[in-house]
């Protein structure tokens, strides 16, 4: 107990006075298995020769065991320090190391070597940037489209809040995705994302779209944070009003004791309830389990979002067709 308590000290000195929050025992759905396979210690050989990050460490990930022996991976780049504190985030706060600009190089040819058909590069925030970052997004899409062009990409950004023409850069870049997280309720901001604005993080994702209509847009929220099911029905509609296409929804599960407390564990049959109103309300695609994660079945649901829209097409098709038959 008391080297993790060192570990949490020296990630997140501004947690230290928190208070410590009691721990709550896992139910049955939330247990996983630990890593370990030939693929996952292929991957974990792989981001340590590179000298990568990823969120799926950092960020203390319980699906790593599964994506890294499917061999996916969502790497973060920009270093593994963040310059802002969130209350639900295991990254570690600080002074953040200067870019790394052979990353991107090093991103694709991981990718290449890995045979990945679908890759998620996420960042920590970098505020101390001019451009926030956005630059070495751009950079990371464009190496991976000449490395490896059939591996299709997601990028799921900070809010860049302040940094003009960096969520317009990256979205000109093409990538497949993108993915901005709303991470919570908005009557939980102040206290989960202080650093962050519920109203920006809808407009950068309707910017998003506005610029480029046939990119995919995806965001997610956690529950467990003392969120009820009508406020998170009204993140939904918030989305959908900034068009999004596809939501996540996870179980919130706290990094240490003295991050945000989990105010419960939401069942699984809440999370199927979600998702079914989630659809009602015309998203493309929503996941939503305890287990759920921003990046996780990232490849299979890209998959599945195409096929949605070619389906919402179809039907749109045969409705216009129809009613010219009138």
């Amino acid at each position: 107990m008391e080297k993790i308590q060192k570990y949490s000290v020296l990630r997140h000195p501004e947690k230290v006075k928190n208070p410590v929050n009691p721990i709550l025992k896992k139910p049955k759905w939330i247990r996983v298995k630990a890593p370990n396979s030939k693929a996952f210690n292929t991957v974990r050989k792989l981001i340590k020769e590179k000298g990568l990050h990823t969120v799926c460490e950092e960020a203390s990930c319980p699906n790593i065991g599964e994506c890294w022996s499917a061999k996916h991976v969502t790497v973060m780049i920009l270093g593994d320090t963040c310059t802002r504190a969130c209350a639900f985030c295991n990254v570690a706060t600080g002074k953040p190391n200067p870019v790394d600009f052979g990353e991107p190089h090093k991103i694709a040819e991981s990718a290449r070597e890995l045979g990945t058909r679908h890759i998620v590069i996420t960042s920590v925030d970098r505020d101390d940037l001019k451009d926030g970052g956005s630059k070495q997004f751009v950079n990371c899409i464009k190496a991976l489209r000449n490395l490896t062009p059939m591996t299709t990409i997601e990028v799921l950004t900070p809010d860049f809040k302040g940094k003009q023409g960096a969520l317009e850069s990256i979205i000109t870049a093409k990538p497949d995705i993108f993915n901005h997280n709303l991470e919570t309720i908005e009557r939980l901001y102040k206290q989960i994302r202080p650093g962050a604005l519920y109203p920006h993080s809808l407009e950068i994702l309707k910017k998003a779209k506005l610029q480029d209509p046939s990119i995919f847009t995806k965001s997610g929220i956690m529950v467990g944070l003392g969120e009820t099911a009508d406020e998170v029905i009204t993140a939904m509609d918030d989305l959908r009003s900034s068009n999004v296409d596809f939501i996540t929804i996870g179980q919130y599960l706290a990094p240490t004791s003295r991050h945000a407390a989990i105010k419960r564990f939401v069942t699984p049959e809440e999370f199927e309830q979600y998702r079914l109103i989630g659809l009602s309300k015309g998203f493309l695609l929503v996941a939503s389990s305890p287990l759920t994660r921003s990046s996780y079945h990232a490849d299979e649901n890209f998959k599945e979002l195409k096929k949605a829209r070619l389906t919402k097409l179809e039907q749109g098709l045969r409705l216009r067709q129809n009613a010219n038959a009138l």
